[in-house]
C-alpha cells in the first residue's frame, strides 16, 4: 500500500502508454491511491493484463498518430470515468533508430515526431478542453533529458523531447489562471521496453554520462509523476523536472 493511500481519491485519470513501462506503473499507481483510471496503449493485447494489474477501469486501444482517434477515445474515457478528468499522463513515446543525421531517413524522422510531438499534442488538447470545463486538471508529459542536451545518434527522439518541453512550458502559461497545472519529466534512461529499441553502444553511453552511475528506476519516475497529477502541486506549471541522476546541467 502506498504511503499516499488515498490521494486520488475521487479523481480521474487517462494514462497514455499504460501497457508498459512508466505509464503502466503509473496507471497501477494512481489506482492504488484511489483514482479511477482509464489506460491507452497501442497494443491492445498489452493492455489486457496492465489494466488488471493497474485495476483500471476502462481500456482504449489507441494509436496517438492518429488525430480523430485520440479525440474519439477522450470522449469514451471521459464516459466511463463518469464524465469528467482531471489527470492525464502522457507516456507513450518511442525512440525511433540510433543513426547519424546524414543518415537518418525521413519517415523514421516523421515517424518518432508523430508519435512523440503530435500524440502529445492531441492528447493535451482532448484533455485541456475537459478540463477547461472544471477549471481544474494536472497534465503531466514524460519528456527526456535528451530533449536539453541533446543525444548523439538520436537527434529526432532529441528534438522530439525538446518540443515536448515546450508545448508543456507553453500549455502551462496559456492555463496558469486557471486550476490547470501542466508539467513535465525530464528523466536521463531509466530501463523500460523502450531499451530493447536501442543499441548496446548506445545504452552504455546513456549510463556513463549519469553521474549516479546507474539507470533510473520505474518507481523513482512515477513517484514524480504522481506528485505532479496531485493537487499537492500547486505552484508549479509549465516546468520540467529532472530525473537524471545528476546529468542535467540546466
Amino acid at each position: 500500500m502506498s504511503i499516499f493511500s488515498g490521494r486520488f481519491e475521487g479523481q480521474t485519470a487517462v494514462v497514455t502508454g499504460a501497457a508498459s513501462g512508466i505509464g503502466r506503473d503509473v496507471a497501477r499507481r494512481l489506482s492504488a491511491e484511489g483514482a479511477r483510471v482509464s489506460i491507452w496503449d497501442l497494443n491492445a493485447d498489452a493492455l489486457v493484463p496492465a489494466a488488471k494489474e493497474a485495476g483500471a477501469c476502462d481500456t482504449q486501444t489507441v494509436d496517438v498518430v492518429a488525430e480523430g482517434a485520440v479525440e474519439a477515445a477522450m470522449h469514451r474515457s471521459i464516459e466511463a470515468l463518469g464524465g469528467r478528468l482531471d489527470i492525464l499522463v502522457v507516456s507513450a513515446g518511442i525512440t525511433g533508430p540510433n543513426a547519424a543525421l546524414k543518415d537518418y531517413s525521413g519517415e523514421d524522422w516523421r515517424k518518432v515526431f508523430d508519435v512523440n510531438v503530435n500524440g502529445v499534442f492531441y492528447s493535451n488538447r482532448a484533455a485541456v478542453r475537459e478540463m477547461y470545463k472544471g477549471s481544474y486538471g494536472r497534465i503531466v508529459n514524460v519528456a527526456s533529458v535528451a530533449g536539453k542536451e541533446g543525444n548523439p545518434n538520436a537527434s529526432a527522439y532529441s528534438a522530439s523531447k525538446a518540443a515536448v518541453i515546450a508545448l508543456t512550458k507553453s500549455l502551462g502559461k496559456e492555463t496558469a489562471l486557471t486550476g490547470i497545472r501542466v508539467n513535465c519529466i525530464t528523466p536521463a534512461a531509466i530501463k523500460t521496453p523502450l531499451f530493447d529499441q536501442m543499441t548496446p553502444q548506445h545504452i552504455e553511453f546513456m549510463q556513463s554520462k549519469i553521474p549516479l552511475g546507474r539507470f533510473g528506476t520505474i518507481e523513482e519516475a512515477t513517484a514524480l509523476v504522481c506528485w505532479l497529477a496531485s493537487m499537492e502541486c500547486s505552484f508549479s506549471t509549465g516546468a520540467a523536472f529532472d530525473l537524471s541522476g545528476g546529468r542535467a546541467t540546466y
